[in-house]
């Protein structure tokens, strides 16, 4: 993919008849609340993310799984009281094949047909040894395989690095991961956060170039609160451009207007993607509805009432 995008914050051009880009696909992802105050919030973000039909919502997992239940119950609670399709996130950390194999069994039961595979970070946090389960599923490639084995209609979506793993040899050991959980069954990948297009085209074009032809959607992330963000993405491999971070400086005080600059940054990213082609994107909600809905709205995604009434 030609044409570099060293800031991706213009607005992308019109790209049919009614002046409006193609109406993107979107999927969203929370991760499951701690305490009652967290529930109460989760369960508003959904109501108010629910209307512009998301073609799945996703609920992660903690290391070793020490959010199990709760993701578990979380999952449960949307196939009850939404029509929304979650996707569970599953892990290899801390758990016997066993164990995850009941894991997988307990979601098939309820109604879960989609997936998210991972390997999942060290029980010790990023930065620390990974050291698989001596009875589980030794990678992501295997975790895939497992649930494909036992249920063959649930649908697996992986992980991928526009930035490579960060414990990846090279891009093409990182690749060739990714081919294996592809070989495995997986059906669909979503990227780890990034904020320079070029390196998700890069990325695509390598893996393209390996013959792996599933989609690779870009998982977006408006930034909140930039320094914790900054911190939390760095740690886990992603680069903070220069360009991009000058765009909050002096607002770490100035919630309100981090929020616009946020909204910006990344409906602008989103746009410039939207304009070379692609039509899918994973956003990380941080369980906070209203840069998603802005951007979305950006993005020419109207809610389902909003619809109606126009």
């Amino acid at each position: 993919m030609s044409g570099a995008m060293t800031d991706p914050t213009t607005p992308a051009q019109s790209d049919g008849q009614d002046g409006h880009l193609k109406r993107p696909a979107i999927s969203f992802e929370f991760f499951p609340p701690k305490t009652e105050e967290m529930e109460r919030n989760l369960w508003d973000t959904i109501k108010r993310l629910a209307p512009l039909e998301p073609k799945f919502v996703s609920v992660t997992y903690g290391a070793g799984g020490s959010t199990r239940e709760r993701t578990h119950s979380t999952i449960a609670r949307i196939l009850q009281e939404t029509a929304l399709l979650p996707a569970a996130h599953l892990t290899c950390v801390g758990a016997s094949r066993g164990e995850i194999d009941e894991i997988v069994d307990r979601y098939h039961e309820v109604g879960v047909r989609h997936i998210v595979a991972l390997r999942g970070d060290p029980v010790g946090g990023i930065g620390t040894p990974y050291a698989s389960h001596p009875e589980g599923y030794q990678s992501s490639a295997d975790l895939v395989a497992g649930i494909k084995k036992r249920h063959g209609d649930i649908e697996v979506s992986v992980s991928a690095y526009p930035e490579k793993h960060p414990e990846a040899r090279d891009f093409d050991a990182d690749i060739d991961t990714l081919k294996a959980k592809v070989d495995a069954g997986a059906t669909r990948a979503i990227t780890q956060v990034f904020f320079d297009n070029d390196l998700y085209f890069r990325y695509l074009d390598r893996v393209r170039a390996r013959g792996i032809d599933i989609p690779i959607v870009p998982g977006i992330m408006p930034m909140h609160n930039f320094k914790q963000a900054r911190n939390f993405v760095t740690r886990a491999g992603t680069t903070v451009p220069d360009w991009f971070a000058a765009k909050f400086e002096g607002l770490d005080d100035d919630a309100e207007t981090r929020k616009l600059v946020a909204a910006t940054v990344a409906a602008g990213q989103v746009q410039k993607l939207a304009k070379h082609g692609v039509d899918t994107f994973h956003f990380y909600t941080m369980n906070r509805a209203d840069l998603v809905f802005a951007i979305s709205h950006l993005l020419g995604i109207r809610a389902k009432s909003a619809q109606k009434a126009a």
